[in-house]
């Protein structure tokens, strides 16, 4: 049996409406649970924000989006239907891959026509080993989804199960980058299997084959966007649970979580504002910063961070295309760089979208938006990462250096163009409360997987407070934490 909140949870308060929040709200509205949202912000959207300047929408959070089927199911829990509150465009070209000998590779969510461009630029037979891969990850994604990722976990007992036999068969425990070598000669090929590691925080020479599963959210089962940009997402949520009842407190910062015996009794603003609560759901990326009796991971190890630059430019860009990872000639060095010597990638790995691309209200007329972010050393030196870089000066200086590698890889006329931008780094992340000064969250090492990772409903603070959001099980990217939402709601309901 799952571990549920006990006692009375008719009135439920969330904090935070990010993803994570706003899912959690929409399943316990549908469960008919009295439901508040508190959010310091002035709006939804958390980590998936937005800035609008001068005719330029720039999305500063996440800027690839998968599974849309995740987002439908949590739609429904209120009866809505994802069709009338969003509009999801599927990408022919899930991503073009540039490498640093020139060449290029078209993505295709058609395995037909993606095998085609590998046979074209590879040769048939890494065509061949393409379609055996792509069998292959989606069926460790079907073993792991049911193992890992869509249940609550209470112990690593919880994992014992024939998936768990099934996925240690295909090698699923073994390192990433053998698993990929296995099916793969060419080497940009393993690169483009592979890289999607750091997604999860972990070279892709110490991550479990089982991370190959990133790649099968996005090149295996597809990439859309949604008209309006990635923050019309939460928008989308958020108007979603409004209809159904749930109250939203923007601009309102929790000051405190008021106790009585084991349980939080009331969520107290800031403003003095006293909201009773029957259960807490908590987003924060550092929870154990607000609730009482709640510590911290005792050894973690953090995701490296990233420098995510915004930039709104006056030229067409002809010919690129919706993402783009843009590879540098180096590939072990930079991991060596990013998660063990705590400095900037000397020869950067670059993804680069530009929503703009295929929705033109995001950009002006003759302009684009784009979103690159590039990793770097979080702050954390246990982690690999480097609190001793001086990024308010090393910042300007990186954003040049990332607008003139991608000038010099094809991108030409970027860098006198640019009329807005926004910039974030990880002294940037770190002033908005985020571990490590990674948005990223807890790295998916082996120790911090599955039940390893810190749970939804955690033994140590009151009994009625429950977790989401990327720090805790299931874990980083937009599908993870909607599905963290759930299971944290699921604590409450049952």
């Amino acid at each position: 049996m799952v571990r549920t909140v006990p006692g009375r949870t008719d009135r439920v308060v969330v904090v935070g409406a990010g993803l994570a929040g706003l899912a959690a709200a929409l399943r316990l509205r549908g469960a008919g649970r009295e439901v508040t949202v508190v959010e310091r912000g002035d709006g939804p959207g958390g980590r998936a924000g937005r800035v609008t300047r001068d005719g330029y929408a720039l999305d500063t959070g996440p800027s690839v989006f998968t599974a849309p089927e995740i987002l439908a199911a949590t739609l429904a829990a209120v009866g809505e239907k994802l069709e009338e509150r969003l509009t999801l465009v599927p990408l022919e070209t899930t991503y073009r891959a540039q490498f640093g000998d020139g060449s290029r590779l078209d993505v295709h969510a058609d395995p037909d026509a993606f095998a085609a461009e590998v046979a074209a630029l590879c040769g048939p037979a890494e065509a061949g080993a393409l379609r055996r891969y792509l069998a292959d990850l989606a069926e460790l994604y079907r073993l792991q989804l049911t193992t890992f990722i869509d249940r609550n976990l209470d112990s690593p007992l919880d994992l014992l199960g024939p998936e768990l036999v099934a996925l240690a068969r295909r090698g699923g425990f073994g390192r990433l980058s053998r698993h990929v070598e296995k099916y793969f000669a060419d080497d940009r090929l393993r690169r483009l299997f592979s890289f999607q590691a750091l997604y999860a925080g972990v070279s892709p020479f110490r991550a479990i084959a089982a991370y190959a599963v990133i790649a099968q959210l996005d090149i295996g089962a597809g990439v859309w966007h949604p008209m309006g940009g990635i923050a019309a997402v939460p928008d989308a949520l958020a108007a979603a649970a409004a209809d159904a009842g749930v109250a939203f407190r923007y601009g309102a910062t929790v000051a405190e979580l008021e106790t009585s015996g084991r349980r939080v009794s009331a969520v107290r603003l800031a403003d003095g504002d006293r909201l009773a609560a029957d259960a807490v759901v908590v987003t924060t990326d550092q929870p154990w910063t607000l609730v009482p009796g709640l510590r911290g991971p005792r050894r973690p190890v953090y995701s490296p961070s990233c420098v995510a630059l915004h930039v709104g430019v006056r030229t067409e860009l002809p010919g690129q295309a919706h993402h783009t990872i843009s590879f540098g000639d180096s590939w072990r060095g930079v991991f060596d760089e990013l998660t063990r010597d705590g400095r900037p990638m000397s020869d950067p790995s670059l993804l680069v979208s530009m929503p703009s691309r295929t929705d033109r209200g995001l950009a002006p007329d003759g302009g684009q938006v784009l979103s690159i972010v590039a990793p770097t050393p979080n702050l954390d030196r246990r982690s690999g990462g480097n609190p001793d870089l001086d990024w308010t000066a090393l910042g300007p200086r990186y954003r040049d250096e990332v607008l003139e590698t991608l000038e010099a890889r094809g991108w030409s006329g970027l860098t006198g163009a640019v009329e807005v931008e926004e910039m974030a780094t990880p002294r940037d992340w770190a002033a908005q409360g985020m571990a490590a000064g990674t948005p990223f969250a807890l790295a998916h090492t082996f120790g911090q997987t599955g039940p390893f990772r810190p749970s939804t409903l955690p033994r140590r603070g009151p009994e009625n407070v429950v977790l989401a959001g990327s720090s805790v099980q299931p874990g980083v990217g937009v599908p993870m934490v909607l599905i963290s939402g759930r299971l944290a709601a699921e604590r409450i309901t049952g």
